[in-house]
């Protein structure tokens, strides 16, 4: 396979596993080109971008601009604070207003479930999905795959637990998306209320035991709360939270067995995942955070392909 089924990336649930295993395979690539001296090559020189962020982010949004950059792409950077949204301006007229000055491609972050798809139905160039709401986060999960992969060579039959805010997260959805296409065998902790009753409809096996979780995984992948999408509240405290769904050294150290943990960011140390943890051996999550590039890379460079794009080898 040379090229992707898909025009946009809008969601893992769109992705065959051939698409994916030839995105990992360009980011094996890309990988390679983000480690040497000369860290830029020319693949999409004359190609204009707009990263389109209507939600605060940080990692995210300079992940995709640096991976633009080393692709030679001219960039632009749209926030929702301080654009005409403010003063009343619809999704689509922003969007083509932006377009009219000759972008090829819009990455975008937005708070509404769908609003990628519903943009790649109505405006005229290919759109990528940098999380939508509590619905996808496409590039995220393929980050995180490819580190697992990466780490273990393989996620045939590699047993992943996903540790947390389940309701609330993108990252969750898309994770078990591509898990699933993957071959490995998902499970999701946390408190009842932090669960969605869908998500056993999707072949995922639910506990309410981090030590059961941890037992039963080859890897962890830790959840921060999502206070800002809550409206009621889900448990008792923060602290209790963290009493029962915390990994601390005193987790791993009781394994019969290593294993690796991993966080999408950003880090609540001391809720979610202890300092100690996160800064151990036993986490990837810095490795994380330099595949993100080049999965987004590989992205960028393998929808600009499909799409016939005027780009350069």
């Amino acid at each position: 396979m040379s090229e992707l089924s898909v025009n946009h990336l809008l969601g893992i649930k769109d992705l065959s596993r051939s698409d994916i295993e030839l995105i990992f395979n360009t980011a094996d690539q890309f990988k390679d080109v983000i480690n040497r001296p000369i860290k830029k090559v020319p693949s999409l020189r004359d190609i204009t971008i707009v990263n389109l962020f209507f939600e605060n982010s940080t990692r995210t949004r300079l992940s995709f601009e640096l991976a633009e950059k080393r692709l030679s792409a001219d960039t632009l950077n749209f926030s929702a604070s301080s654009s005409s949204v403010k003063k009343g301006e619809t999704l689509i007229d922003t969007v083509n207003n932006i377009l009219s000055m000759k972008v090829d491609m819009v990455v975008m972050r937005h708070p509404n479930p769908g609003a990628a798809e519903f943009l790649s139905r109505n405006v005229d160039s290919t759109i990528i999905n940098a999380g939508d709401g509590a619905h996808e986060h496409p590039t995220q999960a393929l980050l995180d795959a490819y580190s697992i992969r990466e780490k273990h060579k393989n996620l045939e039959g590699k047993k992943v637990v996903i540790v947390g805010d389940i309701l609330h997260s993108r990252v969750a959805l898309s994770n078990i998306f591509c898990l699933q296409k993957l071959g490995a065998e998902v499970q999701v902790c946390g408190p009842t209320t932090l669960i969605p009753k869908y998500i056993k409809g999707l072949g995922v096996a639910v506990s309410h035991s981090l030590e059961e979780s941890l037992a039963w995984c080859d890897v962890a992948n830790m959840l921060r709360v999502q206070h800002e999408r809550q409206e009621l509240q889900y448990f008792p405290s923060i602290r209790e939270y963290s009493q029962q769904y915390g990994i601390t050294m005193n987790h791993l150290e009781r394994l019969d067995k290593e294993i690796t943990i991993m966080h999408p960011g950003p880090i609540n140390r001391g809720v979610e995942i202890s300092s100690e943890v996160a800064d151990s051996d036993y986490s990837i999550i810095l490795n994380q955070v330099e595949n993100g590039v080049a999965i987004r890379m590989a992205v960028l460079y393998l929808l600009a392909s499909k799409n016939k794009m005027n780009f350069k080898d």
